[in-house]
C-alpha cells in the first residue's frame, strides 16, 4: 500500500480527487471550519438522526452533493488524540475495503491537529483493516481494492506527518511479518521454518544472523533449553540476528522472544480445548522479527540483537517429566514441577546467552501465562522490571505505539515460591501470583548482569474466536522502544 501526505484546508476538501474521502469528526459538535457540502452532508445526518457524535459512530454517503470523491465516510473520534483517530479510521476503512475504492484521502473533519503520531496511526490502522491471511487458505477473500492512502494535513508540520508515515510503514510491516510467522499452523512454522525466516529477514535487510543447532547447544550447556525440545521429533534451533547501526563500541538492545512453535504442555498435557491456539505461543519470537524488520528499515543509530530460542513442547517417551531437575547454562539446578512451565525454562538459557553481548538492556517477550490474561485481560501485556527507568522507557514506548503495557510487581517476597528441596530452584510456584513468580524466576537468571524487563503478552498476542489471529503485538511497542536508545 502507498502512503503519502496532502496540504489542503478546510474549504478545499470537498474538491480532493480520491476514490473516498474518510473525515473523522472529533469530539461532540461539528468543527465551522468544516463548511460548504460536507459541513452540510454532515449536519443533515445529525439533523435527522442517521450519525450521532459519539465515538465509534460512522456513516456512509455515496455521491453526495458538491464532493468530488464519490464516496464519503464521517467517523467520529471521542478526542483528538492519535489512539482516537486511529480508532476512529479503521472503522470507517472497514465500510470502505470491500468497496471497489483504490485510492482513500483521510483527515480531520476541520482544522484539528494533525502530527507525526497520527500519520503513524493511520498507517497502521489502514494496513489492520486491510489484512488477510490466505497462507493455508486459497478460499480467502480477495484483497481489499485499497491501494493507496493520502494522509490529509488542514493543520500539521509536513515534515513530521512524513516521519510519522515513514515509521508507521515500517511498524506495520514488522507487524505483518510477526502476524504472518505467528497465524501458520504449527506443521508450517516450525523452529526450522523461524529459522529460515530469520535468514530471509537478514539477507533482505543487510543483518547478520547464526542459527545454533542441537549439538551448538549441547556445547553451550544450554540444559535448560533443551530439556524442553527432547520430546519433540522437530529439531530445535536457537536464533541470534544482529542489526549493527552504530559503532560496535555502543552497548546493543537484545530482545529475547519465546519461540515455542507448539504447545501441548508436554507430559503436564493441557486440556484439548483451545489447544490448537498454541501455534501462537511463538508469538514473543514474532514480536522479535517484527521488531527487527521496523528497525532494519528505520535504520536508527543503535546496535540491536534478537535472541530467539525456539522448539516444541511435546509429550514423548524422551520428554522431559514432572520431577526432572535439569542444569541450565548458568549452572543453576532447575526442578522441573511442571512441564507446561516451559516457556521461562527456555528463556532462561537465553537471557544467559545475551550475557556475551554486554547489553544495555535486555528485553524478553513471552506469551508465558494464564495468570497475566486473568490479571490484565487482553489490553495490557504485563510489564515486569525492578528498574524504574527501563519501566519509565517501556510505559512512554507503550503509549507512543499505542501498544498499552502495565508494570506489575517483583517485590523480593514472590521468589520465596520457587525453593525447591532437590534443586536451587523450582519452575513453578503456586497458582496464586503466577504471572509473577514466572517473571521472579527469570529475574534470577539476569540481577546483577543488566537491566532488564519481561513482557508477558499471553492475553495481547493473539485474538480468538471470530477475529482469531495472531495481533502482531507488542511490535509496536518494542519499536518504539528501540527508537528511544538511538543517539
Amino acid at each position: 500500500m502507498d502512503f503519502r501526505h496532502q496540504v489542503a484546508s478546510p474549504e478545499s476538501l470537498a474538491g480532493l480527487a480520491c476514490d473516498a474521502l474518510v473525515l473523522v469528526v472529533a469530539g461532540e459538535s461539528v468543527d465551522p471550519s468544516l463548511d460548504g457540502p460536507l459541513g452540510a452532508a454532515l449536519n443533515d445526518a445529525i439533523a435527522h438522526g442517521d450519525l450521532t457524535l459519539k465515538a465509534g459512530k460512522s456513516i456512509y454517503l455515496h455521491r453526495p452533493a458538491g464532493v468530488r470523491a464519490p464516496r464519503v465516510v464521517f467517523a467520529v473520534a471521542g478526542a483528538t488524540t492519535a489512539k482516537a483517530f486511529k480508532s476512529a479510521l479503521r472503522a470507517a476503512l472497514g465500510h470502505l475495503k470491500k468497496l471497489g475504492a483504490k485510492h482513500v484521502a483521510a483527515g480531520w473533519a476541520g482544522a484539528s491537529e494533525l502530527s507525526d503520531a497520527h500519520a503513524e496511526a493511520a498507517v497502521i490502522a489502514a494496513r489492520e483493516a486491510t489484512y488477510v491471511y490466505r497462507h493455508t487458505k486459497p478460499s480467502a477473500p480477495a484483497a481489499s481494492a485499497i491501494a493507496k492512502l493520502t494522509v490529509v494535513c488542514v493543520k500539521a508540520d509536513a515534515k513530521a506527518v512524513q516521519q510519522g508515515l515513514a515509521r508507521g510503514q515500517a511498524i506495520a510491516a514488522g507487524v505483518a511479518l510477526a502476524r504472518e510467522c505467528a497465524n501458520r499452523p504449527a506443521n508450517h512454522c516450525t523452529p526450522s521454518y523461524l529459522a529460515d525466516q530469520a535468514k530471509k529477514l537478514a539477507k533482505e535487510h543487510t543483518l547478520k544472523v547464526e542459527v545454533l543447532d542441537r549439538k551448538a547447544c549441547e556445547k553451550l550447556g544450554m540444559g535448560s533449553f533443551l530439556a524442553v525440545s527432547q520430546g519433540s521429533e522437530e529439531p530445535p534451533r536457537f536464533i541470534i540476528v544482529r542489526y549493527e547501526g552504530a559503532p560496535k563500541s555502543q552497548a546493543p538492545i537484545v530482545l529475547v522472544g519465546k519461540g515455542i512453535t507448539f504447545d501441548t504442555g508436554g507430559i503436564s498435557l493441557k486440556p484439548g480445548g483451545e489447544m490448537d491456539e498454541m501455534k501462537f505461543d511463538m508469538g514473543g519470537a514474532a514480536s522479535v522479527l517484527g521488531t527487527l524488520r521496523a528497525v532494519a528499515e528505520l535504520k536508527p543509530r543503535l546496535n540491536l540483537v534478537g535472541v530467539i530460542p525456539a522448539c516444541e513442547n511435546m509429550p514423548d517417551g524422551r520428554a522431559v517429566k514432572p520431577g526432572d531437575v535439569v542444569k541450565s547454562m548458568s549452572g543453576q539446578t532447575i526442578e522441573i514441577l511442571n512441564t507446561d512451565a516451559e516457556g521461562r525454562l527456555i528463556l532462561c538459557d537465553a537471557l544467559t546467552y545475551a550475557e556475551r553481548f554486554k547489553p544495555s538492556v535486555v528485553v524478553d517477550i513471552a506469551t508465558l501465562t494464564g495468570a497475566c490474561v486473568v490479571a490484565l485481560g487482553h489490553h495490557h501485556s504485563g510489564l515486569f522490571t525492578a528498574d524504574d527507568a527501563v519501566a519509565a522507557q517501556m510505559h512512554a514506548a507503550s503509549l507512543a505505539g499505542l501498544d498499552p503495557c502495565w508494570r506489575m510487581p517483583l517485590d523480593e517476597e514472590y521468589d520465596e515460591g520457587l525453593k525447591s528441596n532437590f534443586a536451587d530452584m523450582a519452575n513453578i510456584g503456586s497458582r496464586a501470583g503466577g504471572a509473577i513468580t514466572a517473571a521472579m524466576f527469570l529475574r534470577r537468571f539476569t540481577k546483577g548482569k543488566y537491566p532488564w524487563a519481561h513482557l508477558d503478552i499471553a492475553g495481547t498476542a493473539w485474538k480468538s474466536g471470530a477475529d482469531k489471529g495472531s495481533t502482531g503485538r507488542p511490535v509496536p511497542l518494542l519499536t518504539h522502544f528501540v527508537l528511544g536508545h538511538q543517539g
